[in-house]
């Protein structure tokens, strides 16, 4: 049930003929603040508040768990190294390991996609807003994912975790074109990011 090593060579699943199945498949963007879930055609945001530590980490595992559980397949977005420093790593690596233990505990599949592989899927390059001052990287960065997650899958990413809604988004999508089947055609620039997720070994039967 664990995802095989990043290196691991991938054989993509052709797409599958439309029909009345599809997968179910959940984007997980993991965070303390706002964890953003996503499904094909909804995304939200779970916003934790006031809460913290053990109360925090319950409260996020508990909606988390709900959100997650009957999927086919879940993507969780993996750590950010470059900031691994960064206030509350210790805390949110624990939240990781806690979500990933439950879906290895119900046998759920999941794959791991770091945030590269999600912002080239969505916008063809892993750094999109390089032309900008640095300063203003990020919050560009993030408002191109968004678009793409609004405009291209028609999904509505509103409000305080608007962005984080998006990052789901983008997650769900690439595992359903990694299972063959893709709910928009998506550029070979941008598709190329699939080849270095770490994808599970199980897969639904249903998408074979």
């Amino acid at each position: 049930m664990t995802a095989p090593p990043q290196s691991a060579p991938v054989t993509l699943p052709s797409a599958q003929p439309a029909g009345d199945w599809q997968p179910r498949v959940i984007g997980l963007d993991l965070s303390l603040t706002s964890t953003g879930i996503a499904g094909t055609t909804w995304a939200r945001a779970f916003r934790p508040g006031r809460r913290r530590s053990h109360e925090r980490m319950d409260w996020l595992c508990g909606h988390i768990g709900v959100g997650v559980d009957g999927a086919d397949l879940v993507v969780v977005e993996g750590a950010a190294y470059a900031q691994g420093g960064q206030a509350g790593h210790h805390e949110l690596a624990g939240l990781w390991w806690l979500m990933t233990q439950h879906l290895w505990r119900h046998r759920i599949p999941y794959a791991v996609a770091n945030p590269h592989h999600r912002t080239i899927y969505a916008t063809g390059r892993a750094n999109p807003a390089k032309d900008y001052p640095r300063k203003e990287q990020s919050r560009v960065a993030k408002g191109m994912v968004r678009s793409a997650a609004v405009e291209r899958y028609g999904v509505e990413c509103e409000g305080p975790g608007q962005y984080d809604q998006a990052d789901a988004t983008i997650l769900a999508a690439m595992g359903l074109d990694w299972l063959g089947y893709p709910t928009v055609p998506v550029p070979d620039t941008h598709r190329r990011a699939l080849e270095a997720v770490q994808w599970p070994d199980l897969i639904p039967p249903a998408a074979n």
